[in-house]
């Protein structure tokens, strides 16, 4: 397969039926810090937040990290306690916050553009939105897509005190009204529907309800960290309605695009392996496969994957019978791919 060739087919992968799945990986080139970076400044921060009662447990926890075992792994085998978990939280959040508030204004200073805000034009837009699942807190995503002069939905009703209300959020993204042989029709605008599975910066808990407020609030935000206790808050609001969701996008797909996302998160998983043993194909941007990343190219008949190669400049696509190498082209970063596929 020739350059040629290959845009030629990753071009013809943007057509109707596309899912997109988004995980850290796109934050982390954009500016935001990764698991590596969190653990450090948990290790750093948590033992001045936790009562004496739940330093034994954070003992555990810290001395995995030391050892470079990765902040998931060390959470599965040491379960938090609420103290721990409480912590974890509320500095993850401020973590994220601040480094994408730094993002946020280059963006408004016009030194920066997302790669997310670049990629949208070259996607079809069905009535009832583009579905994107993402695994990150960060609001970049939202950011970008707003930034290409679409809409986001949310599945929240309102801007500063949101509510969650699916069926109200689909239709506050109405643009008109049409009557046609005495039926009524709605135009929507052009939008997405963005799912995030392991909550948001902008989510907290009100009265027992949950909300959507871009407002620091002096609530703890919803956000699921990893570890065990991602299952325990996994099955609760607002996390339920937008998993359910994304199964469900996940399933009815055709096709998926696979964006910096390493493939573990178990929620995810248990609709989404399925789906791509079956055949539908996957297109996977990624610096580096994760261990699972390469188990599903060994097992999926069209599932393709373009990544950076550990030795020389350029891009290794690699299938599930074969592994080329294309130089000086990095098609797996998203600003790469949109400037080599689209914009030549």
């Amino acid at each position: 397969m020739d350059l040629d060739d290959l845009k030629r087919r990753l071009q013809d992968h943007f057509s109707d039926g596309l899912v997109t799945i988004v995980g850290s990986g796109l934050s982390v080139a954009e500016g935001i810090p990764g698991m590596g970076k969190l653990a450090k400044h948990l290790l750093a921060e948590v033992p001045g937040r936790i009562p004496d009662g739940s330093k034994a447990l954070w003992g555990s926890i810290s001395s995995d990290l030391i050892a470079d075992v990765d902040l998931e792994s060390a959470l599965l085998k040491n379960r938090p306690d609420d103290h721990i978990e409480s912590s974890i939280v509320d500095l993850t959040a401020h973590f994220i916050l601040d480094a994408e508030t730094r993002v946020v204004e280059e963006l408004t200073a016009g030194s920066r553009v997302l790669r997310f805000t670049r990629l949208l034009p070259q996607m079809l837009k069905p009535d009832t939105g583009i579905p994107i699942i993402t695994t990150n807190y960060d609001r970049l995503l939202e950011i970008a897509i707003e930034k290409a002069g679409l809409s986001v939905n949310t599945l929240f009703v309102g801007h500063h005190f949101g509510r969650l209300d699916a069926e109200s959020a689909h239709l506050t993204m109405c643009k008109s009204l049409t009557k046609f042989k005495g039926k009524q029709f709605l135009k929507l605008s052009a939008h997405a529907v963005v799912l995030k599975p392991h909550g948001s910066l902008d989510w907290y808990m009100h009265d027992a309800d949950p909300i959507r407020c871009p407002l620091p609030l002096s609530l703890q935000r919803l956000i699921i960290t990893p570890g065990l206790n991602k299952f325990r808050g996994g099955y609760n609001r607002p996390f339920d309605s937008h998993r359910e969701r994304a199964n469900r996008e996940i399933d009815r797909a055709t096709r998926f695009l696979i964006v910096g996302y390493g493939f573990r998160d178990e929620h995810l998983q248990t609709h989404l392996e399925p789906e791509l043993k079956k055949g539908k194909p996957a297109l996977l941007l990624t610096h580096s496969l994760t261990s699972r990343a390469g188990e599903l190219l060994s097992e999926c008949s069209r599932m393709i994957a373009l990544c950076a190669d550990t030795t020389k400049d350029g891009t290794r696509v690699i299938t599930r019978d074969n592994s080329e190498f294309f130089p000086g082209i990095s098609l797996w970063d998203l600003d790469g791919f949109v400037k080599g596929v689209f914009e030549v």
